[in-house]
């Protein structure tokens, strides 16, 4: 088994500058941190092999696009035996897009994206189709407060980065 990957002080400078601006070029991420482009490219290909890094993603708006109801589900199982198999049933159910195994009173929490209530009954009705389940409970959320990332460095070196982005000293980073 491989060694877990030691992030360095640089490491966790990229991530949190793309964590906040994906697209921010590799060009640009070198001047602000005073190494090139190609270190950044380099330190971003050994995050990815070493799993730090898992993916990017477009991060969409559901209301934008329609989806008016976000709900969390307590899923209660028969049995814990039916975790695997559950998990498999609910991976079908497109509106489901996050569920996690827990431990607790639920044995599954997922968060659904509906248009609306009579969708969301819908949604509840598929999901109480499947034999192993043997309850649910459904929270609808009335506003995100707070969606953001694990932090990599500290909120000073991230106000810090950001301050060199505004060359006035206004702390305002183009968002």
């Amino acid at each position: 088994m491989a060694a877990a990957y030691e992030l360095d002080d640089l490491d966790r400078k990229i991530l949190a500058l793309l964590m906040e601006n994906a697209k921010r070029p590799y060009t640009e991420l070198g001047a602000k941190l005073f190494v090139s482009g190609g270190t950044i490219h380099v330190r971003m290909n050994k995050l990815i092999a070493a799993g730090v890094v898992k993916g990017q993603t477009l991060v969409v708006d559901p209301v934008k696009l329609g989806y008016d109801v976000s709900a969390f589900l307590g899923i209660y199982l028969k049995g814990s035996g039916l975790y695997n198999q559950a998990a498999e049933y609910l991976k079908g159910i497109q509106e489901i897009v996050s569920a996690h195994y827990t431990t607790g009173v639920y044995s599954i929490f997922a968060r659904v994206v509906c248009r609306d209530t009579d969708h969301l009954r819908d949604v509840l009705q598929r999901i109480q189709a499947f034999e192993g389940i043997q309850r649910t409970e459904t929270f609808i959320t009335l506003e995100e407060t707070i969606d953001r990332p694990v932090q990599v460095i500290s909120r000073e070196e991230l106000d810090e980065l950001r301050a060199t982005d505004d060359p006035a000293g206004s702390g305002r980073t183009g968002k």
